[in-house]
């Protein structure tokens, strides 16, 4: 399976702010294409949605933030610099992920 990345450009997003459009602050990226929109739902075969990417500059959390990722699922911070309840990512976790090819 190719690589897809999901790109958030803070250019745009601090442009939205300042002239008031809502164009898309997110490209997903494939070998193939850029798809420009504001939320990308991220979908494992035969499970679903595992994950969502939102922007809404309209509703923004209640930190401010404009842009996050939400999942059910559980986080696990790979390069952790601050630790915030999350589990720091062991030798094992590292070896499985690895594994896994991410």
């Amino acid at each position: 399976m190719a690589k897809t990345v999901i790109h958030v450009n803070q250019h745009k997003i601090k442009s939205n702010r300042k002239s008031g459009q809502r164009e898309a602050v997110l490209t997903v990226k494939t070998s193939k294409s850029n798809i420009y929109t504001n939320e990308v739902a991220i979908v494992v075969p035969d499970i679903g949605v595992v994950a969502r990417v939102h922007y809404s500059p309209d509703k923004p959390l209640s930190c401010g933030a404009t842009c996050w990722v939400e999942t059910e699922y559980e986080v696990v911070a790979t390069r952790p610099t601050d630790v915030n309840g999350l589990r720091i990512l062991t030798d094992e976790d590292r070896a499985k992920i690895h594994r896994m090819g991410a």
